[in-house]
């Protein structure tokens, strides 16, 4: 498997920062990272482009011109420091357990870049799928640090909404939002912290409203200012549709439930 990262103009940065956000469950962190690149004054701009044969073998097509799926790198220049924004459509497949390989190419091809460019710390933002759940209480941040130094350094941030639940026990984080942070780590010296929002895998055209806890904790976390307004309104329209699809979900099961009982 092949990755390949084609820098548009190599620059130096400053102490810069890695920060991730691929689709996955609810989308909440390709949401985050999107809303994020979308609202930063000044804008982001393009610093290199990710193409991969693990992703789907296809092209996208405009006015009758090609161009390759890929994820694209955005810089952002901050007051003090340089940030990295790894975004796209695309991460390998996750739903093959055969093809693991592709995301330890990729991953490893993302580390070995953040390395070259001199990164301090990657970020990467996901879901964590907690069912109905989801909407009986505000979605949390729950994080998982690539090494006790830095989970020690972040929970001592005391950012709002951010748990590190030590009474999880022994968990698995599927695809590029854990492996990128943990082969970073050993393999390259990265340190980071994979943060993942609370949300309901039903909600498969994305959860907007813990994207918006991630991106609370993002601009606590690094400083950065932005309108939260329209995801506001994009939150609260998926919250209350998915209300009234489980309250349709719940009526369709009692009649199931007396139907049967009248048959019995």
């Amino acid at each position: 498997m092949v990755t390949t990262i084609n820098v548009f103009k190599q620059q130096k940065l400053r102490e810069p920062v890695l920060l991730v956000g691929l689709p996955g469950i609810g989308l909440v962190g390709k949401i985050a990272v999107d809303y994020l690149l979308s609202e930063l004054k000044p804008k982001a701009t393009k610093f290199a482009q990710v193409v991969s044969d693990s992703f789907p073998p296809a092209v996208h097509t405009k006015s009758s011109v090609l161009e390759l799926i890929s994820d694209n790198i955005y810089l952002y220049k901050g007051k003090t420091r340089d940030y990295l924004f790894l975004a796209g459509p695309v991460q390998p497949n996750l739903s093959n357990i055969s093809n693991s390989q592709e995301h330890y190419e990729f991953s490893e091809k993302i580390g070995w870049f953040a390395k070259k460019q001199g990164v301090k710390e990657i970020y990467t933002f996901a879901g964590i799928n907690i069912g109905e759940k989801r909407l009986n209480q505000k979605p949390r941040v729950l994080a998982v640090a690539s090494d006790k130094s830095t989970k020690e350094l972040l929970k001592g941030k005391n950012i709002g909404n951010v748990v590190f639940d030590d009474s999880q026990g022994d968990t698995l984080i599927s695809g590029v939002a854990g492996l990128l942070v943990g082969i970073a780590y050993y393999s390259y010296g990265i340190p980071g912290c994979c943060f993942m929002g609370e949300t309901d895998q039903k909600l498969i055209f994305g959860d907007q409203g813990s994207a918006r806890s991630i991106l609370c904790m993002m601009c606590e976390l690094f400083g950065f200012k932005v309108d939260m307004k329209k995801i506001d309104t994009q939150a609260k329209k998926i919250e209350e549709s998915f209300t009234q699809i489980q309250d349709k979900l719940k009526e369709l099961e009692k009649k199931k439930e007396a139907t049967a009982s009248y048959i019995r």
